[in-house]
This record gives C-alpha cells, sequence and structure tokens, in this order.
C-alpha cells in the first residue's frame, strides 16, 4: 500500500500562485511533471531522507488539499458528536497522519509513470474527479482518481481513490470503530499516538 500512497500525491506538488488557475486535470499534470522532476534529481529524497520529504510535502502538497473537508467525511455521522475543539484537533491529527503516510512513501518512488484521461469541468462545476494511471515497470497499471472540490482559492483534492477505493471512506470505517470503542477522545487520542510513533 505504501507505493499507492506515494502515487497518490504524485500530482498535487505546484506552486501556490499557479494552482488557483488551473482547471483540476491541468493541476494534476502540470504538477506531476514538476514531482518526478524532483524525486529524479533529488538524491537524499531517494535515499529516504524522511526530514527532507516531510518539509517538501509541508510546502508543496498540504495546499492542495481540504483537510477539514477530508476529516470531516472521514468522521461520517460522527463529525456531528465533536465539540468545535475536538473537531480542531482531529483536523490537525488527520492532517499530521496523512502527510506523515505520504511522506514515507514519497521516497520510494523510482521509475513510475502517469497517464491522464480527459477531464469534462463546466464553468459551474464545483466538483471534478481527475482520473489517472500509474504505470509501473513490471507491473499491473493502477488508476488514481483526485476528488476536487473548487473554492476561492482553486481546486482542492477531498479525497482519493486508489484502484477504486475512497481514502475518506477507509478512514471512516476504522473511525467509526474506534469512537463507538473509545469515544471521540480516544480516536483523538490514538491518531496522536500513531503520529508520535512515526516521528
Amino acid at each position: 500500500m505504501k507505493i499507492r500512497n506515494l502515487l497518490a500525491i504524485l500530482g498535487l506538488f505546484v506552486t501556490t500562485a499557479f494552482a488557483a488557475d488551473l482547471a483540476p486535470d491541468a493541476l494534476v499534470k502540470s504538477t506531476a511533471d514538476e514531482v518526478l522532476s524532483i524525486i529524479k534529481q533529488d538524491k537524499d529524497i531517494q535515499a529516504g531522507n524522511t526530514r527532507k520529504v516531510v518539509e517538501l510535502v509541508e510546502a508543496k502538497v498540504l495546499p492542495h488539499f481540504d483537510f477539514a473537508r477530508m476529516t470531516r467525511l472521514a468522521m461520517g455521522r460522527n463529525w456531528g458528536k465533536a465539540s468545535d475543539a475536538q473537531k480542531e484537533t482531529l483536523i490537525k491529527e488527520f492532517r499530521t497522519l496523512l502527510v506523515r503516510t505520504y511522506s514515507v512513501s514519497l521516497s520510494q518512488y523510482r521509475n513510475q509513470t502517469l497517464e491522464y484521461k480527459p477531464t469534462k469541468v463546466g464553468a459551474e462545476d464545483k466538483e471534478a474527479l481527475v482520473k489517472t494511471l500509474v504505470v509501473q515497470p513490471g507491473g499491473q497499471p493502477i488508476p488514481i482518481d483526485y476528488r476536487m472540490g473548487k473554492g476561492t482559492d482553486g481546486w482542492k483534492v477531498f479525497d482519493i481513490l486508489v484502484d477504486g477505493v475512497s481514502l475518506v471512506t477507509n478512514y471512516r470505517s476504522e473511525f467509526n470503530t474506534q469512537i463507538e470503542q473509545v469515544g471521540v477522545d480516544g480516536l483523538i487520542k490514538s491518531i496522536a499516538d500513531k503520529n508520535k510513533a512515526a516521528k
């Protein structure tokens, strides 16, 4: 699953100034080229320098994720059970969890390439599904789809589907189970503990 986590963010590195003006599929395509170039040239990332990768993700990826929406969707019906303070903490910890997971995977990139499928987006559309295909030498292609929403600051990702499986839905099942067992505070502690262990 690590390589899939990596591939799910390959299309998301871009400078913020350009991101707000790009169509969702153009954003994915243009940034994927930049990411692949960075990884191929950076020997520290290839060697698994986690600190450097985390810094790169923090600077380039975070502006293009809607973590508040992702967390709300992952919580599902339990979102309403959380206080404002708990919601704020959940968003922060969930963001850290995803960044850490992707950062570890990012250093494992080698010779994968991305193919892009055209995305039809109307002028008034507020959501889009950008479809890509990851081609791996000696392996089966992996479909990676990005669910994106348009806000005042451009398009942002709020879910990723790997081979048809939703990242948000996967976490929702896990979160629901934990909340039933230990409540919202218990879920927060569980995520926070995972983040601390990854440091």
